[in-house]
């Protein structure tokens, strides 16, 4: 880092400022960061130095490690947190899951594992209620993610008009409320599909996952890319006994687990399904 570019910045923000950094989001929510990233991590954590009032990213590291404070470190993990997601997106996934839903009995459980601001839970429960023919399909989506500031907007359930914009007429008039007056310009999503999705806040580092039962599909995509391959295989290990022999696990379309675990093979695109349900450790003892 040059002293020209220090000197116009307005936090003290060393190399070892970036390392300790890079070490601290690793160790508490997995997520790799490459060397390049310094000036992505200067801009998302400034704000956050800036209201915490210290003047160096010394002190604040220092501050968030010594008060232990789960306030600050949740907003730490918060600004280092990529969220990208849209209404269908990697739409091959959904007819295949679609057909899956069709051939379990009612009850059907499904896990949005990254749910980001709501929009791929809504996407699984728009198809669930499209595929039954109802808007009060037998199917419970939970959806989770790291980051509590994209899940407060994934509850509410509005988003720009822009991002409905891709969807056809019926899906927009079936699911979506469009906004008036002071909300023009925006959709909401219907309560029928709200009620069909539970938010809940979940690192996916946790060792006791909080969650309830087996799932029929978990959706984890566009997430590995983000882990080195020891966190990947960590976090699928976990997976594994959360998933029904007859579950689907649906990743990202730059996602390939077969270098990381051998508990899932490969079914379909990017769409894998468990491997005679044994882990990485169990084969590694035969």
């Amino acid at each position: 880092m040059s002293q020209s570019g220090q000197r116009n910045r307005e936090f003290e923000f060393t190399p070892h400022d970036f390392a300790r950094v890079r070490e601290l989001i690793y160790h508490r929510a997995g997520i790799s960061l490459s060397e390049i990233k310094s000036d992505m991590v200067y801009n998302r954590l400034g704000r956050n130095v800036r209201r915490a009032g210290h003047r160096t990213f010394k002190a604040y590291l220092d501050f968030i490690e010594e008060a232990n404070n789960a306030l600050e470190w949740e907003a730490f993990t918060n600004a280092l947190t990529t969220n990208l997601t849209a209404f269908f997106r990697e739409a091959h996934h959904f007819p295949i899951l679609a057909e899956h839903m069709l051939a379990l009995q009612p009850g059907i459980k499904i896990w949005c594992a990254a749910s980001s601001t709501g929009e791929e839970a809504y996407s699984i429960a728009m198809t669930a209620c499209e595929i039954f023919g109802t808007l009060k399909p037998p199917v419970e989506i939970l959806a989770t993610d790291i980051d509590t500031r994209v899940l407060s907007v994934a509850k509410r359930g509005v988003f720009p008009i822009s991002s409905v914009a891709n969807l056809s007429d019926e899906r927009r008039t079936n699911f979506f409320l469009r906004g008036k007056g002071g909300c023009e310009g925006s959709v909401k999503v219907c309560n029928a599909l709200r009620k069909m999705v539970t938010f809940k806040q979940m690192n996916l580092l946790s060792l006791n996952l909080p969650v309830e039962g087996q799932f029929d599909a978990i959706f984890c995509r566009n997430v590995m890319i983000y882990f080195d391959n020891p966190t990947r295989s960590t976090i699928l290990e976990g997976f594994r006994p959360l998933l029904k022999k007859s579950g689907l696990l649906f990743v990202g379309h730059s996602e390939n687990l077969n270098y990381v675990s051998n508990a899932f093979k490969l079914r379909g695109n990017t769409v894998y399904e468990l491997n005679d349900g044994q882990s990485t450790a169990a084969r590694g003892k035969q």
